[in-house]
């Protein structure tokens, strides 16, 4: 076995195999006109520049020669990547918009993060209650809220709102509290994402857990009652942004069926430094 042999992998026999045999197909056609390091740049050069580009400029942009790019933009063009069309007596190339989400969606497809998940993971800490948020736990939420606030990883936020703000914020019937021994260890919440009728079940989720209960299961409990009780009132979509140092939330979030969209780089500031964050989204499989 070389080094870049592996054995197979083969599904449990209560797993489906989501990955159809006809689209392992379409992507290994798609892989494989992309193995030329030429046509990759080639692509590149071409979905760059949205309005097309023609041969003769992406030869002298490349440093190849028209009749090699010409071959490559067929190749890019039968798997439907590129499209080309005559101006004059250019030929224009093109990028297929469908190319732009068809790739990144194969990938995802490939690596398995857009598989079928259950809800929530089970296996949940027996000493966690989750129950609706009540008035009383406003200072607590609070207090928890702030904590998050500290690590640096958690939001831009800086000072912890009034509890007029987030009142007002978040969606009513979807604020909850995770209890130890009858304390407040957690907290999770929905804020719409638009005041659109048409965004009426988008939400943005959040989970805060108190300093020293984290890695109890305090966030999957919290995650679990958000997801269930979003999925039963029609919310269709659940996203979250997070900071990628904080791989725990992101793993968290993969194991309740979110994937993750993509990467806002330098999106903001927090404390003077530009920021990156991991944008991830959660389909309902009922609503919607």
């Amino acid at each position: 076995m070389t080094s870049l042999d592996m054995p197979a992998v083969r599904p449990a026999a209560d797993q489906v195999d989501a990955l159809a045999p006809e689209d392992a197909v379409t992507y290994a056609g798609w892989f494989a006109c992309l193995a030329d390091p030429t046509r990759v740049r080639l692509l590149h050069q071409v979905a760059s520049r949205p309005a097309g580009i023609t041969v003769g400029a992406l030869a002298e942009a490349l440093g190849i020669g028209q009749p090699t790019v010409s071959h490559h933009v067929r190749k890019l063009a039968d798997v439907g990547f590129v499209t080309v069309h005559k101006d004059r007596t250019s030929s224009v190339v093109v990028v297929d918009p469908a190319c732009c989400t068809g790739l990144p969606h194969a990938a995802d497809a490939v690596m398995g993060v857009l598989t079928p998940r259950p809800c929530c993971p089970d296996d949940l800490p027996g000493d966690v209650t989750v129950r609706p948020m009540r008035d009383e736990d406003w200072e607590a939420v609070r207090r928890i809220y702030g904590e998050g606030i500290a690590t640096r990883t958690a939001t831009f936020t800086t000072e912890v709102p009034l509890q007029t703000t987030l009142d007002g914020l978040w969606l009513p019937g979807h604020r909850w509290v995770a209890e130890i021994d009858d304390v407040v260890v957690g907290w999770a919440a929905l804020t719409p994402t638009s005041g659109r009728d048409c965004y009426q079940g988008v939400a943005e989720n959040s989970i805060y857990v108190a300093d020293g209960m984290r890695g109890r299961g305090v966030g999957k409990a919290l995650l679990r009652t958000q997801v269930i009780a979003a999925d039963e009132a029609g919310v269709w979509t659940l996203q979250t942004s997070i900071f990628p140092e904080n791989r725990a939330s992101i793993a968290l979030h993969h194991s309740a069926g979110f994937r993750t969209i993509g990467v806002r780089e330098r999106i903001a500031q927090l404390d003077g430094i530009w920021r990156d964050t991991v944008v991830l989204e959660r389909r309902s499989p009922v609503a919607g």
